[in-house]
């Protein structure tokens, strides 16, 4: 017997597809280029196959940081694709809880549900891709 899926499953069934392109995107990336440029060029060439895969996403967005009612800066968030899946780009040697926990501070702060971190400086790209949901 099969058990009825929660509104929070039915939710998620379009992003994971939507995820599901993304990660495609950054295999291809991933098995072209290889590990260990820097990020920016992995985000340029994730703009370029997400553009021929026909994703919509803004890059660098800028989102205003306060404190107590105070403007404090902004942080940049590398993509966001379709308005509803953040990602953040690293090429780094390991990863750390603190970059799951930014990516969390994001999905907070513009009010989504999903994101993907994309440690490109991975031997296999699926060791590299984490997957977080709010």
């Amino acid at each position: 017997m099969e058990l009825p899926h929660t509104d929070r499953e039915t939710d998620l069934v379009p992003l994971n597809l939507l995820t599901r392109k993304i990660i495609g995107c950054a295999i291809e990336v991933h098995r072209v280029l290889g590990p260990g440029l820097l990020e920016s060029i992995y985000e340029s060439a994730m703009c370029i196959e997400m553009d021929d895969a026909g994703l919509v996403y803004e890059r660098q967005v800028s989102v205003p940081a306060y404190y107590k009612g105070h403007a404090l800066g902004h942080y940049r968030i590398d993509l966001i694709v379709d308005n509803a899946v953040i990602i953040d780009i690293k090429s780094i040697e390991r990863s750390t809880a603190i970059f799951e926990a930014q990516l969390l501070t994001y999905l907070k702060l513009m009010n989504m549900r999903l994101g993907l971190l994309i440690n490109f400086n991975s031997a296999l790209l699926k060791d590299g891709v984490k997957r977080l949901v709010l």
